[in-house]
């Protein structure tokens, strides 16, 4: 998709993210919320906790594939926690963040959080550039013309029909985050072409080791094997396609700058995001991503506050002329579908 068109601002380009900013600081919408915070890992943590002990106090039954669903609700909600903890919204410092991160990542989650954070960070610098963002990197799907004709065999396949197999292939977004966490940890390429630097990663990799050695020895111990790998399927499934549902919205269907666009930072964030509408269930469903221009703009902006902060930005781009895009859940999926079909039309017309 093109970049729209702008109109010049005001005052110099380069004072654009200040003259925002300050508003948001004088606002008190970038102090941190320890109460709120307190409040939600507790209730958060708390259901991850039920979840499990719902496990072993069910047995051997059926009935456990409720409690997988259960359970993938419950894990996404654990990973949000561990997304705030990247961007430090909680805490200022490293240590306590890194803390969070690895304990809700790592441990409860299975994901590395040093990995995860190396490639969010890509993501947050560069948001659907082709080249820098890790997030819109050739892979299963293709997200331009370029990466489309440069398909062989099956990639070739699926980027055909790839707008139709998109929410079918989301179940297996779980698995890939999995496998991308142990490739990074042992030192190899992961998607998106990078090599990611761990900063612990012994401390990584051991707890890592203990949420497999965990997961694997309740659901075997307490469920027939049987049982126990379709709950497996379904827990895994389910929370690939709730991550999924809960990052697609944000830019899939927005225009993919260049280098030779030359954006400042105001504008390569707002212009490459799309926010989503909806009330409190939303926000909370959603982990704050629905925010996704405030949380670009202002990434260690505490989750509570982005609610508060998006009047102000709405504000501040329409005083500038700069597009500001919001829609509806169901309509943002639209167009990030409507994208992957378009990407995909060369191939079906050769």
């Amino acid at each position: 998709m093109a970049l729209p068109a702008v109109a010049e601002p005001p005052v110099r380009r380069g004072s654009d993210y200040a003259r925002l900013s300050r508003r948001i600081s004088e606002a008190g919408l970038l102090e941190r919320r320890p109460g709120w915070y307190a409040l939600r890992i507790a209730l958060t943590l708390g259901l991850y906790a039920a979840g499990w002990l719902a496990v072993v106090l069910v047995g051997d039954s059926w009935v456990q594939l409720l409690v997988a669903v259960v359970l993938a609700v419950a894990t996404t909600q654990v990973a949000f926690l561990g997304h705030d903890a990247g961007h430090r919204q909680m805490f200022r410092r490293r240590g306590p963040s890194e803390l969070v991160g690895l304990l809700t990542g790592n441990l409860a989650v299975g994901l590395s959080y040093g990995w995860w954070v190396d490639k969010h960070n890509r993501h947050h610098a560069n948001p659907n550039h082709e080249d820098e963002d890790p997030d819109v990197g050739g892979g299963a799907l293709v997200w331009s013309y370029d990466q489309a004709v440069a398909t062989r065999g099956i990639r070739r396949w699926l980027a055909r029909r790839q707008a139709w197999l998109f929410f079918p292939m989301l179940p297996l977004e779980g698995l890939a985050l999995h496998v991308n966490s142990v490739k990074a940890l042992v030192g190899r390429e992961t998607d998106g072409g990078f090599t990611t630097p761990m900063r612990h990663r012994r401390v990584e990799a051991l707890l890592l080791g203990l949420h497999a050695v965990a997961y694997l020895g309740v659901l075997f111990t307490v469920l027939s094997p049987v049982r126990a790998l379709v709950f497996i399927a379904i827990h895994q499934g389910l929370w690939g396609l709730y991550m999924g549902c809960a990052f697609a919205p944000n830019h899939k269907g927005m225009p993919m700058p260049t280098a030779a666009d030359n954006l400042d930072f105001l504008r390569k964030q707002v212009l490459t995001s799309r926010n989503v509408r909806g009330g409190r269930f939303v926000d909370t469903a959603l982990g704050g991503l629905n925010y996704q221009i405030e949380h670009h703009l202002f990434p260690n902006m505490p989750r509570a506050n982005l609610r508060r902060a998006q009047p102000i930005v709405r504000a501040y781009c329409v005083e500038q002329g700069i597009p500001y895009a919001e829609t509806g859940l169901v309509d943002s999926y639209r167009q990030g579908l409507a994208h992957l079909h378009e990407v995909g039309r060369p191939l079906r017309e050769s």
